[in-house]
């Protein structure tokens, strides 16, 4: 992904920050008798520690991040960009953001926040302030690595079983390991071959670079790294490049250990034998030096992208199954529960909608009443209660025991507007967002199951949720990029009866993240992107045939077998590492306060 600096902190430097991470992987058991005397149990007698260190956002990854939470901001919303703030600083936008436990998803989680706000100042303030971290729901693999150790063995079978016909054309994402080239194993060669060509270069980089230490204080050869402020950069360091240094904060020694390990990863010479896991590193580690390493001139390395490409491609979809029936069942794992929070969601959307649309009516008709004289004065709160009345019994929106877990019981009607005092023409309009920032893994599950849940035999006969054009279009497009995201949109239709099943329309669209063939073209547009490092995010585009209708009913009806319950949910916490600033509902407020512009939109009148 474009939108990070993976770093070997093994040769120095500062293991800090949320940007770490240690894991312990058990190597060898033992049986040992239970404590009770029942029977026995396996406990571990030798683990491996790994200290990880998962890089930083550069520059790019942070404007990329900016630039498309301005995108949603002016576009994803109806009506024009202020609205969305104007909604936002009156308590009528009901916002919550999640992150991964990845420090670069997290950075990247509170640049988008950035950019939707239209908030100032640096990341830290506003990840803390706006940004909840939910590990359980948005990290790990672990519910599903026997399924993908069989798919990538599987995989492995089939690209070094040799030349093989490419399948159906009708539907070829159908066919097993549907995407391979049909030359894989032509390539996998190739793929080493070149890649030990790329490490030689950067090898004798790194070797006149550690000549150059030798002679003088490293410090006046590579400065020394700031994390603060990598974490503020938006630009490119104008000054390393024209000095011919590696773009950010990587050397030429750690460059060169970056390729070396690729090198010696991919191939073992002595077994003979290839390590296809690698393909993905490899056109990542090819990927990002094309793009922010250019200026090196690296020799060979664009013949390495495009075959690191063609094996990539095919690849990365099949390591989490290699046909659809597989990656449905792996994707339901590991996305399970982010499945179940997305249905939460939009049901809680369209309960509140309902309620809203039942307390209307019943004010209209109160209204109506009191226009003919019939009504006596005791009757509005009479009307408050019977309001209340019907909130719960609709299932109560503002429930969290059955609904968003990580809200307070009452914590979703504290902070409404109050229609008598507000300085709006609709204090009734709501919008809800829920954001949810997560790895390649969860993105590629999370569409495996809404592409193919309707192959399931519990939902036989159904159609799939994305037209087949989509599904092609899908299927050759399948790197997802930094910034790939998928986005659901509830539409609510008043026109119809509160009953009617067409009351509430669901939209998906997706879009792949940074479109990397823009370095390709020659014009003044992709000449500025060469320049500053940066890719364009590719605006997301429909999963359903246009003029179509997919109800909630149908939405809920096709992914609730894949998804975790609501009531198997825990308990409301508060998230971990951010007690201090969670616990006090009105120092939350204080602090939003502190970071919202309100002096820009204050004064507006309307809306």
């Amino acid at each position: 992904m474009l939108g990070w600096i993976d770093e070997e902190r093994s040769m120095g430097g500062h293991f800090s920050g949320i940007y770490r991470k240690v894991q312990l992987k058990p190597l060898q058991w033992v049986k040992v008798p239970k404590s009770n005397g029942e029977g026995e149990e396996e406990r571990p007698t030798e683990a491996l520690m790994v200290l990880k260190y998962g890089g930083v956002l550069t520059h790019a990854g942070r404007k990329q991040a900016e630039e498309l939470g301005r995108y949603f901001r002016n576009d994803i919303y109806p009506g024009e960009g202020t609205g969305l703030l104007r909604l936002h600083s009156t308590y009528r936008h009901d916002l919550k953001i999640y992150s991964s436990d990845e420090g670069r998803v997290q950075m990247s989680a509170a640049a988008f926040a950035k950019g939707l706000l239209d908030l100032e100042g640096q990341l830290t303030p506003i990840l803390v302030s706006l940004v909840s971290k939910d590990s359980s729901m948005l990290d790990g693999l672990a519910n599903a690595s026997v399924e993908i150790k069989e798919a990538k063995a599987r995989l492995n079978d089939i690209i070094t079983s040799g030349p093989k016909t490419s399948g159906s054309s009708e539907k070829p994402w159908m066919v097993d390991g549907g995407g391979l080239p049909p030359n894989a194993s032509e390539l996998m060669p190739k793929l080493v071959k070149l890649t030990k060509m790329v490490t030689e270069q950067v090898k004798l980089l790194a070797k006149y670079e550690d000549e150059e230490l030798a002679e003088t204080s490293s410090y006046d050869v590579i400065p020394p790294y700031d994390q603060a402020k990598a974490l503020g950069k938006t630009n490119i360091d104008v000054d390393r490049i024209a000095a011919g240094l590696p773009c950010g904060s990587e050397g030429f020694l750690l460059m060169y250990v970056r390729w070396r390990k690729l090198e010696r990863d991919l191939y073992n010479e002595r077994k003979d034998r290839y390590d296809i896991t690698q393909i993905p590193d490899v056109y990542d580690s090819c990927k990002y030096d094309r793009v922010h390493n250019s200026h090196l001139k690296l020799e060979d390395l664009d013949e390495l992208f495009e075959v690191a490409k063609l094996l990539a491609d095919g690849v990365i979809p099949n390591e989490y199954g290699i046909n659809p029936k597989q990656k449905l069942k792996i994707g339901s794992k590991i996305a399970r529960r982010l499945l179940g929070k997305i249905l939460i969601d939009l049901r809680n959307t369209r309960e509140e909608a309902l309620s809203v649309a039942d307390l209307k009516s019943s004010q209209d008709h109160d209204s109506a009443v009191n226009e003919t004289g019939n009504e006596d004065t005791e009757y509005h709160p009479k009307l408050n209660n019977r309001s209340d009345h019907n909130l719960k019994k609709r299932g109560s929106f503002t429930s969290e025991k059955s609904t968003d877990q990580d809200d307070d019981e009452d914590k979703e009607t504290k902070y409404r507007l109050d229609p008598k005092y507000a300085n709006v023409r609709t204090p009734e309009r709501h919008v809800r967002t829920r954001l949810y920032f997560t790895s390649e893994s969860h993105i590629h599950s999370l569409m495996n199951v809404i592409r193919y849940c309707n192959l399931d035999e519990s939902l036989h006969g159904e159609a799939s949720l994305v037209c087949d054009n989509a599904l092609d279009r899908m299927f050759r497009t399948k790197e997802l990029d930094y910034m790939s995201h998928i986005v659901l949109r509830m539409f609510e239709n008043t026109e119809v009866a509160l009953e009617d099943p067409k009351r509430f329309r669901i939209e998906m669209t997706f879009s792949r993240g940074a479109d990397l063939s823009s370095l390709e073209k020659n014009d003044k547009e992709a000449s500025s992107w060469h320049q500053e490092h940066i890719l364009p995010v590719m605006v997301p585009e429909r999963l359903q045939e246009v003029g179509s209708h997919l109800t909630w009913d149908n939405m809920e009806n096709m992914i609730h077998p894949f998804a975790m319950p609501a009531e198997d949910f825990p308990p409301p916490s508060t998230p971990q590492g951010f007690s201090g600033y969670f616990s006090k509902s009105a120092l939350v407020l204080e602090r939003l306060a502190n970071l919202w512009p309100f002096h820009k939109y204050g004064n507006t009148n309307g809306k």
